[in-house]
């Protein structure tokens, strides 16, 4: 088992203690005062509870960090520090709804030695406050959920294998697209899976429980913690072209390292003009 770190403790603390608020407005959902912000796309007292015990505790630990926030934006620390990234509930709708399936993700992005934006994501948590599991990675140290160290699935063939998505929703998305990409690869797959929140999706593939995944108009927020998961536990995450970033978000692809390049010809193909 590796170490964890300080700063893996310091994220999971912030984490843990928003968690603990979450499951009690969950089990009183009925009384959530709810506003819209847009179709439906909610944002909740609850959400805004938990960045404001995430801010916190993490501007606490670590106070000339910057942020990006779902909610709050962009907050600027020292521009030669990192700046964490932050959803503080990733699967709002499944919250508002009564449905035990959503999280907290919280991921460190290093500023460029350029000093020109924004560089490579280091460190990542996806906690699900539901089950209390914890999955965390760090570059170079492997992805783990709790002290246990996570591997994609070694699965080779797509008809074994499972495959996550995120359907485009009022305002949200390219339903021509998901359409056309859906009609291509569920006749080849296991199944195909739904279940609302990206960043869990992407946790889940990194744990081996889905084989693939693919979603388009995301958020930095929605993936960055994700993305560093894949990747630390043997995956690839790419946009839908092939390419590698810090973090993908309007377009994601992840999969192991067989699945996820037929998976990408597939897309490629079903998005042939």
């Amino acid at each position: 088992m590796a170490a964890i770190s300080g700063l893996i403790r310091v994220i999971e603390k912030a984490a843990r203690k928003a968690g603990n608020r979450l499951r009690r407005d969950f089990g009183e959902i009925e009384h959530l005062q709810v506003s819209r912000k847009g179709p439906a796309d909610f944002v909740s007292k609850a959400d805004q509870a938990s960045e404001r015990t995430i801010w916190d505790e993490l501007r606490a630990a670590r106070p000339d960090w910057g942020y990006l926030f779902e909610e709050a934006g962009e907050i600027e620390g020292d521009p030669t520090k990192p700046r964490f990234i932050v959803d503080p509930l990733d699967g709002t709708t499944n919250f508002l709804h009564g449905i035990p399936h959503f999280a907290i993700s919280i991921a460190v992005q290093e500023p460029r030695l350029d000093g020109r934006g924004w560089g490579e994501v280091t460190a990542g948590l996806i906690y699900n406050p539901i089950t209390d599991e914890s999955y965390w990675a760090e570059k170079a140290r492997g992805a783990w959920l709790h002290d246990r160290r996570l591997r994609v699935s070694s699965r080779r063939h797509l008809d074994e294998s499972l495959i996550a998505t995120g359907i485009p929703f009022a305002g949200h998305g390219d339903p021509g697209k998901w359409t056309r990409i859906y009609h291509a690869l569920a006749p080849q797959v296991a199944g195909i899976r739904r279940f609302g929140s990206a960043a869990l999706d992407l946790a889940w593939v990194a744990s081996g429980r889905y084989e693939g995944f693919w979603e388009a108009d995301l958020k930095p927020w929605d993936t960055a913690a994700g993305c560093l998961l894949v990747r630390e536990a043997g995956g690839f995450v790419t946009d839908w072209k092939g390419r590698s970033q810090p973090y993908c978000d309007t377009e994601v692809l992840a999969g192991n390292d067989v699945l996820h390049s037929r998976l990408h010809k597939i897309i490629a193909g079903a998005l042939k003009d």
